[in-house]
């Protein structure tokens, strides 16, 4: 009996001390599980910050490549709520144009009477109509026939059609600028640093024969030369001509052709404006007069009654 007693108790007392050293070597690599997950939860998360930052700059650069540089703003002068055009760079861009930009670019929607009192007086401008040579007709005999040109005429255009202006220009065809600040976006930011952003292409871009490196137009490269270099052309007015100075000047002629009602839609505006606030203090006052009778009336309840 007392045997039996004593056999129990060993028993016990050894499976506690087993039961012990197991229990921690569960508990020690329970942990150390858990370390090595909370490691490679780490790591994974790390990866994937890392991939989406390398797949958004891979986006960005792609966008950048397809749409072109993002264009910085710059302070046009016509801006302003009641600022007005430069007329002075208005006849400068016209020149520019002329001597810079005619020889590929049309502009189909102006015509030489729009320049008279904006940019030119009546007499420069039927002048400077009268250089061109239009077909007109037909006459009496049916045949066309040529005339000086005349205020009503549009601008002349450098090519006859567009499979002339393409073949001319190794198959790129040059838009008309009739308006171009309004039909590229940001346009008269984007004009501008599209005609004084050439630019070596850098290391690992390849520009094939024919076009020229502009990280401004999309894609990269394009097919019109660098125009705007300092000292090509000479202004009347004795302006230096330089890069930033021709590529502002014409930029605020193509911003007025694309709008030429500017100042007269600001003007308007602001008369509109002048009227209605003078129409608002009778109103007011009328509103103080009808209303004040029931603003200040005492209202008084029977509540016996």
């Amino acid at each position: 009996m007392a045997g039996g007693l004593i056999h129990q108790v060993l028993r016990r007392k050894l499976q506690s001390q087993s039961a012990v050293p197991a229990l921690s070597w569960f508990t020690s690599r329970k942990l150390n599980e858990d370390a090595g997950s909370s490691g490679m939860r780490t790591v994974a998360l790390l990866g994937a910050g890392i991939s989406g930052f390398l797949g958004f700059a891979t986006i960005a650069s792609a966008d950048e490549a397809e749409h072109g540089l993002a264009v910085p703003n710059y302070p046009w002068p016509h801006q302003g709520i009641l600022s007005s055009y430069d007329h002075a760079s208005i006849r400068r861009g016209h020149q520019v144009y002329q001597q810079v930009c005619a020889s590929c670019h049309s502009m189909s929607l102006i015509s030489y009477r729009d320049l008279v009192g904006v940019a030119y007086t009546e007499e420069e401008t039927k002048a400077m109509a009268a250089e061109i040579e239009v077909v007109d007709g037909p006459n009496d005999e049916g045949e066309m026939f040529t005339r000086p040109g005349k205020l009503s005429d549009r601008f002349p255009q450098p090519y006859t059609n567009e499979q002339a202006a393409r073949f001319a220009n190794g198959g790129a065809y040059p838009p008309d600028l009739s308006l171009i600040t309004k039909a590229r976006h940001n346009g008269q930011n984007y004009v501008f640093s599209l005609l004084t952003g050439y630019r070596d292409p850098p290391a690992g871009v390849m520009i094939r024969e024919g076009l020229h490196y502009n990280p401004y137009f999309p894609g990269g490269a394009i097919a019109m030369p660098k125009m705007l270099i300092d000292g090509a052309m000479e202004y009347e007015d004795g302006t230096p001509a330089t890069e930033a100075q021709m590529g502002k000047d014409v930029v605020t002629f193509l911003s007025w052709a694309a709008e030429p009602e500017m100042e007269e839609r600001k003007l308007m505006g602001f008369k509109w404006i002048f009227v209605l606030s003078l129409a608002l203090l009778p109103a007011a006052y009328y509103r103080r007069l009808k209303w004040s009778i029931f603003k200040s009336r005492r209202l008084v309840l029977d509540v016996v009654n």
